[in-house]
């Protein structure tokens, strides 16, 4: 397993979670790192992103609620998600890229997410 995700659940509208992934030491260095999710009947979608360098990028949705970081003494990338909304429901996975030789592209095993109104 490259990518192990975790910190999913259930919580209230304007509620708050932190969501991590652990990655194997190599794959976490040389890879862009990302958080995206599904919602029942919709196709998979970027949530944020994080270089290399740690330049993030975000959806428009989650644009001042969601933060996503790395931290490279623990090999993890987290998504802190605050106000959250029932649109934000689904199931979020991590992703670990690097488009350069050698390439890749991983997938974590997906978290569920429940914001209830």
């Amino acid at each position: 397993v490259q990518l192990q995700a975790s910190g999913g659940g259930l919580v209230q509208a304007g509620g708050s979670l932190r969501l991590s992934c652990v990655a194997s030491g190599t794959i976490f260095s040389l890879s862009a790192l990302a958080w995206f999710r599904q919602a029942p009947g919709k196709e998979r979608e970027l949530v944020a992103g994080i270089s290399q360098a740690g330049t993030t990028v975000y959806a428009e949705a989650v644009k001042g609620r969601f933060t996503i970081s790395r931290d490279g003494t623990k090999d993890t990338v987290s998504l802190q998600m605050s106000s959250l909304k029932p649109e934000d429901t689904g199931v979020y996975y991590c992703n670990a890229k690097r488009v350069v030789t050698p390439r890749w592209d991983y997938w974590g095993q997906g978290t569920q997410v429940t914001v209830s109104s």
